[in-house]
Parts: structure tokens; C-alpha cells; sequence
């Protein structure tokens, strides 16, 4: 079976930054482990799989190569690019199913992209020694004021506060 992907990088100023993500288009017909393997090959952090919604405008699922996730922001906006780059869809707003919810996704005139995410939800709290020992960075580095903490809009991740 060949299966078409788009790669491209999120966020991105020049051709050398950003951050990548891989794209089907009507993966409605693949299997969890197609997605998977999929996702292997191409050797990226997530690919995004657009389908049909019964929901939404779109269902958009995203895989790393042993996982779905929940959420992804920067496969989300490749997707969104992409569909408006291919003359898909139109500036304007649209729905998208998501493991983490039906999420609102604005396309403007100027091809920006603004996702709305869910609100975060806060989990355990990381020993501050911990963290910094493992950034390399100093404990005085680490604001004092705020945890170290896993939060999550989609996607868990740990937020460390740093001092500026």
C-alpha cells in the first residue's frame, strides 16, 4: 500500500528551524498499527492523520512511532497549513476531533494559524533539585515562587519556571 505524507516544520522562520511534523491526508482506511509504522519510517516527534469527522470539521489523530497522543501543536498547524496551501479550505474557523476534544482552529487572511487548546490541567509537582540537575542548570535559576510541575493542555508536559 503507498501512503502519501507531507513533512513539513511548524513554527518556523527559515527552512532550517521550526519544529517537524508529517501529515496524511484521508487515513481513514489505516489501522492503529499503520499509523504507528507509519509514523516510525518517516522518524518524526508526531504525524497527524486527517480523516472524516462526524463531529468536526475534521478528524485529526497523531502518532509517534510506539503512541498516540492526545494532542499536538505544531502537527496541528501543519495540517491546517497544508489544507489551506492545498486550496482544501479557506481562511476562517473550523472544528477539529482530537483524543483531547473538539478544539476550534482559525485560519486567518494572512495564513496565521491560532488553535485553541483546553484548559491545563495541573498534575504532580517535580522536585526542583531534580530538574535542575538534569537541565544542567543551577537550583538558583529555578524560580522559587512557582512549582516545577506537569501540566497539560493535550499533552503533559513539565513547566519549569526560569528566572530572566
Amino acid at each position: 500500500m503507498k501512503i502519501k505524507a507531507f513533512t513539513l516544520n511548524s513554527f518556523a522562520k527559515s527552512i532550517e528551524g521550526g519544529n517537524p511534523a508529517a501529515v496524511v491526508f484521508n487515513a481513514d482506511h489505516l489501522l492503529e498499527n499503520d499509523m504507528k509504522k507509519i509514523a516510525g519510517i518517516i522518524g518524526f516527534s508526531e504525524t497527524a492523520y486527517v480523516m472524516k469527522s462526524d463531529l468536526a470539521d475534521f478528524k485529526v489523530r497523531f502518532f509517534t512511532p510506539t503512541e498516540e497522543v492526545d494532542l499536538c501543536g505544531h502537527a496541528t498547524v501543519g495540517v491546517y497549513y497544508l489544507l489551506l496551501s492545498l486550496g482544501q479550505i479557506k481562511p476562517g474557523i473550523y472544528t477539529q476531533e482530537t483524543k483531547a476534544g473538539i478544539l476550534n482552529i482559525e485560519i486567518k487572511e494572512d495564513m496565521s494559524i491560532i488553535m485553541n487548546q483546553n484548559l491545563p490541567t495541573f498534575y504532580e509537582t517535580i522536585c526542583k533539585e531534580e530538574i535542575a540537575d538534569s537541565l544542567n542548570i543551577t537550583l538558583a535559576e529555578i524560580e522559587e515562587n512557582l512549582p516545577v510541575q506537569i501540566v497539560s493542555t493535550g499533552l503533559r508536559d513539565i513547566i519549569v519556571p526560569i528566572k530572566i
